[in-house]
C-alpha cells in the first residue's frame, strides 16, 4: 500500500475512535469565533494525530538531526509571525512528492522532496511560512467547523480528508465519503482568500526573519513551470494552494518592493539536504552520485557533498571511505553538530564507544541544545553498557524536555540494562502515555507492578500512576458511548 494511503487508513481509523466534542467545549451562539474550530479542541485533535503518525505511521522519518533542523529554521520563522507562542511543531515525513502540510495544533509535516528540491533555504522557508500562516490564521479550523452539533470523531476525520488531499487526491474522495465529510468537499483546497492571505502573512515573516524575499516567489514558480512540463510532477502541493498568475505576480510585486539583499544558506540546510539524497536508492547508486558531483565539481557546498557521500558510505558499511570523507571535511574547516555526530557514531561504529564518548561530551559543550547530539551520547552511553550514567543523563534532561518520548525510551533502556525490571516497564509506561495510548501505559504499569523488585516509593509511584492511568482509560472508554 503506498506510504499515503497507509497514512490515511491509520488517521481515519483513529479518528473515528475518537470522543464527540462536550457541550462546554462549544463556542456559544452569537460568538465572534461560532465558526471556528475551539483553539483547545483544534490542539487536541492535532495532537492525538501527531502522537498516531509518530507511533504507527512508516513514513514519518525518526531521525532527530533532520527533526532538529526543521524545529530550528520554523521556529526562526515563527518566532516572526503574528502569533509566535502558538507552539508549531515540524517534523519530517519520508516521501519524494513535493509537499508540506499544516495539521491542527500547529504540527507542519514537511516532505523530504521538499527539502531536496528547494534550491535555497529561503526557498524552503518561504513554503514553511506560508504554512505556519495558515495555521496563525486558523484556516483550517475556520475551514472545517461547520455546525455546532459536530462530533470531534467527524471532525477529525475532515480534517484528515483535508490532509490526505495535500498528498492524494483519489485517496482523500475515499476518505471523504468514508468519514461523512463530503459536504466540504469543495473546501478541500485552501480558499483564494486564504491563500492571499498566507502569502502576504508569509512573506512578512521572511522579511522580518532575515531570509531572501524572493524564496517564496521563486519556489511556487518553478513549481508552476514543473505543472506545465511535467503533468503529475508538482500536484500534491499545489493541488490544495492553488497558485493563480494574480498571486504569483502579487508575490513578485512584493519581492521587488524589497531592496535586494543576498542571504547565504546555512551549512544544516546544506548538510540536511546532502543526508536525505544520501538516503535514496542503494548505497552504491549514492556512492555513484556523490563521487560524480566531485570529480565534475558540480556542487555548492563541497563540504555537503562529502558528507552525502560520507553518509552514503556508512549505509554501505564502509567506514574507513566515510572516515575518509570526514577528515577532508576537516580541512575545509566547515564545522556543524551534524557533522560531529557523524564522527561519533563513526567511532561507535567501529567499536570505540570510548572515542565515540568523547566526541560527544565534546559536541555538547558546542551544541549543549541540539537533540541529535543529545540521543547520540545517550545511547553511546548504553551501548558502552554504562547503564547508571545513561540514566542520570536521562533524567537530568528530560528536566528540560520533560515530554521527549526519546528520552523516556533511553531512561527504559538503562533500567533494563541494570536489571530493573519494574523501573524499566514504569518508564515504557511514559513512552506509551507520550504517544496517547493509555491501554499500553496501563498494561506496562501492571508488569511493573508485579515485577517484584520496586522499592517501597518506587512501589508507591508505581502504584499511583496505575490508579491514574485507569481512571483515564475508564474515562476515555465513557466518552466513546456519547
Amino acid at each position: 500500500m503506498p506510504r499515503t494511503s497507509r497514512l490515511l487508513a491509520l488517521l481515519l481509523a483513529f479518528a473515528l475512535a475518537i470522543q464527540p466534542l462536550r457541550a462546554n467545549e462549544l463556542p456559544e451562539l452569537g460568538d465572534a469565533a461560532s465558526n471556528d474550530l475551539p483553539l483547545n479542541v483544534e490542539k487536541k485533535i492535532g495532537q492525538r494525530i501527531m502522537h498516531e503518525i509518530r507511533w504507527r505511521e512508516p513514513s514519518y522519518l525518526d531521525d532527530p538531526d533532520i527533526e532538529a533542523y526543521l524545529n530550528q529554521l520554523g521556529g526562526r520563522l515563527a518566532a516572526a509571525s503574528s502569533d509566535p507562542g502558538f507552539g508549531y511543531v515540524f517534523f519530517p515525513i519520508n516521501d519524494p512528492s513535493i509537499n508540506a502540510f499544516a495539521m491542527p495544533g500547529g504540527y507542519i509535516g514537511v516532505h523530504t522532496g521538499l527539502i531536496i528540491s528547494a534550491q535555497t533555504e529561503s526557498e524552503l522557508a518561504g513554503v514553511l511560512a506560508h504554512e505556519i500562516s495558515h495555521v496563525s490564521q486558523r484556516h483550517i479550523a475556520r475551514q472545517v467547523f461547520q455546525s455546532k452539533q459536530i462530533s470531534m470523531a467527524s471532525m477529525a476525520a475532515m480534517l484528515v480528508a483535508l490532509l490526505a488531499a495535500r498528498s492524494n487526491s483519489q485517496v482523500a474522495g475515499a476518505a471523504m465519503a468514508g468519514s461523512q465529510a463530503g459536504a466540504i468537499s469543495a473546501q478541500l483546497a485552501f480558499s483564494r482568500d486564504f491563500e492571499r492571505e498566507s502569502d502576504r502573512l508569509g512573506f512578512e515573516i521572511l522579511r522580518k526573519s532575515g531570509m531572501d524575499t524572493r524564496g517564496m516567489a521563486d519556489f511556487f514558480e518553478r513549481l508552476q513551470k514543473s505543472v506545465r512540463l511535467y503533468e503529475n510532477n508538482a500536484t500534491a502541493y499545489l493541488r490544495t494552494h492553488p497558485l493563480t498568475g494574480e498571486r504569483l505576480t502579487d508575490m513578485q510585486n512584493r519581492q521587488q518592493s524589497q531592496p535586494y539583499r543576498q542571504v547565504m544558506d546555512s551549512v544544516d540546510f546544506q548538510l540536511v539536504r546532502a543526508r536525505l539524497r544520501a538516503m535514496q536508492g542503494t548505497p552504491a547508486e549514492a556512492i555513484r552520485m556523490f563521487r560524480s558531483e566531485l570529480e565534475e565539481r558540480k556542487y555548492a557546498s563541497e563540504a555537503a557533498v562529502r558528507f552525502g557521500l560520507a553518509s552514503a558510505h556508512f549505509r554501505a558499511r564502509d567506514w574507513t571511505a566515510a572516515e575518509a570523507e570526514m577528515a577532508a571535511i576537516r580541512e575545509l574547516k566547515v564545522t556543524a553538530p551534524m557533522l560531529e555526530r557523524m564522527r561519533a557514531e563513526l567511532a561507535l561504529a567501529r567499536g570505540d564507544a570510548p572515542g565515540a564518548l568523547a566526541l560527544y561530551r565534546e559536541g555538547l559543550v558546542r551544541y549543549p541544545q541540539n537533540q541529535g547530539m543529545i540521543y547520540g551520547n545517550g545511547m553511546a552511553l548504553i551501548a558502552a553498557r554504562r547503564f547508571a550514567d545513561a540514566l542520570r543523563f536521562a533524567e537530568l534532561q528530560l528536566l528540560n524536555t520533560p515530554e521527549d518520548v526519546r528520552l523516556h525510551k533511553m531512561r527504559a533502556e538503562s533500567f533494563a540494562g541494570l536489571g530493573q525490571r519494574a523501573m524499566q516497564h514504569r518508564a515504557l509506561a511514559e513512552v506509551f502515555v507520550l504517544q496517547g495510548q493509555t491501554a499500553g501505559a496501563v498494561e506496562q504499569l501492571t508488569i511493573a507492578q508485579k515485577a517484584g523488585d520496586a522499592n517501597f516509593y518506587e512501589s508507591s509511584e508505581i502504584d499511583a500512576r496505575l490508579r491514574e492511568m485507569k481512571k483515564r482509560q475508564f474515562e476515555e472508554l465513557k466518552e466513546k458511548r456519547f
